[in-house]
């Protein structure tokens, strides 16, 4: 345990750096009409700009949690928020599609780096409730980004659909921050880190037999980011049917979701003291369905507030549970790698997302969207409840 790990400037540096990941794509939700009109394509193909970084974060992080468990997460950790200033902030200039979904691409790898760089660095630096606390505090933070970036992107997508990529250089003076607060931590190399990469492939088999609950927690994630880009993406169309169109006013409703995440999220380590973590992705799956069916049925901008609030409480008990049951099954040596897929898990949630729901749109417009949604909260719910008749919850 490293003392430093304790000092408020790391823990500011990694929070400041969590409100920038899970919501990487959210800061452009609520100009997609915008983008498409500018760049002069349909709206499936804007939507790709804001979840094309997501299927790079996919097929990175398995790299990034292996470079991590080799030379620990603090230079991966500068690497990634340096990349993610260049590849978001690019949107500022470029004004084409393809260059633009070019520059998402270098997003996504460093995303990849931050989001298993941010989880390797909790794990390492905190333990036990106050690791609880730490993780509470970082699904809080993706909250909180959740909650202002939308709002300033709206703000600034007043001015020009390219405004809101100026939302992504943030990122460049935090990396320089990240120099300075954040504690070299010593890793040792994996056992079997220079075998074969079929052989490593064998060993992470292997951890999947022994632990089988670990590939349940990427479902339980990757289920989580589908639902919460269901909001992100669709949300938007739906409030145009109640009259909700001004940019800024649909940033609110993000920001919303957001802060509900985050007030939950901020609480989650006296939560889960008292009720443990099985019960907490109960308690988020029922909020789930309930949230879904009533933004399938909504006829007014007031009535619209409510299911964002309610998906939010849920998205704030499942993200911090999913990374805590991680570090509470992985093995010392493979926290990096097997880290890494609870960053692509949700990730290929996002990038799924709009591709998944959109099939619905035929057969009953945006609405239906969300009583598929509301399908997939009751399906989790009941997947959940098998599991804690089995005991899943048990010692973590």
């Amino acid at each position: 345990m490293h003392d430093s790990g304790r000092t408020r400037a790391t823990l500011g540096v990694i929070l400041a750096a969590a409100t920038l990941t899970v919501m990487a794509g959210a800061i452009l939700g609520p100009v997609v009409p915008s983008i498409s009109a500018g760049l002069g394509v349909s709206g499936a193909l804007a939507g790709l700009i804001i979840t094309t970084h997501g299927i790079l974060i996919v097929l990175v992080s398995p790299v990034a949690g292996s470079i991590i468990d080799r030379i620990g997460p603090r230079r991966p950790f500068v690497l990634g928020l340096g990349l993610y200033g260049v590849g978001g902030g690019a949107g500022l200039v470029v004004d084409s599609f393809l260059p633009l979904l070019a520059s998402r691409v270098v997003l996504g790898v460093g995303v990849a780096f931050v989001y298993t760089g941010i989880t390797v660095l909790l794990f390492t630096l905190y333990e036990g409730r106050r690791m609880d606390r730490a993780l509470g505090l970082r699904s809080s933070a993706n909250s909180l980004g959740a909650a202002v970036w939308p709002l300033v992107g709206g703000a600034l997508g007043s001015l020009s659909w390219q405004a809101p990529f100026a939302v992504y250089l943030v990122a460049i003076p935090l990396g320089l921050a990240a120099v300075l607060a954040i504690p070299t931590t010593d890793r040792s190399r994996p056992a079997g880190s220079d075998a074969s990469l079929s052989a490593r492939l064998r060993g992470l088999a292997a951890v999947f037999v022994e632990r089988p609950t670990i590939p349940a927690v990427y479902l339980l994630y990757f289920t989580a980011n589908l639902l919460l880009y269901a909001v992100v993406v669709y949300y938007p169309q739906l409030l145009g049917e109640v009259g909700v169109t001004a940019t800024l006013t649909v940033g609110l409703y993000l920001a919303v979701n957001g802060a509900a995440g985050g007030v939950v999220a901020a609480v989650y380590d006296r939560l889960v003291a008292r009720a443990g973590r099985t019960w907490l992705v109960t308690a988020a799956g029922a909020l789930w369905a309930v949230g879904f069916a009533l933004a399938a049925v909504v006829a007014t901008p007031l009535a619209a507030a409510a299911p964002v609030v309610l998906i939010g409480f849920g998205i704030g008990l499942v993200f911090p549970s999913a990374f805590a049951w991680i570090e509470a099954l992985a093995p010392p040596d493979r926290q990096g790698s097997l880290s890494s897929y609870v960053a692509s898990a949700g990730y290929l949630g996002q990038f799924c997302s709009p591709l998944a729901f959109g099939l619905a749109v035929p057969l009953g417009g945006v609405r239906a969207v969300f009583a598929a949604a509301a399908a997939v909260a009751v399906l989790t719910l009941g997947g959940t409840l098998l599991a804690g008749r089995r005991g899943a919850n048990s010692s973590i």
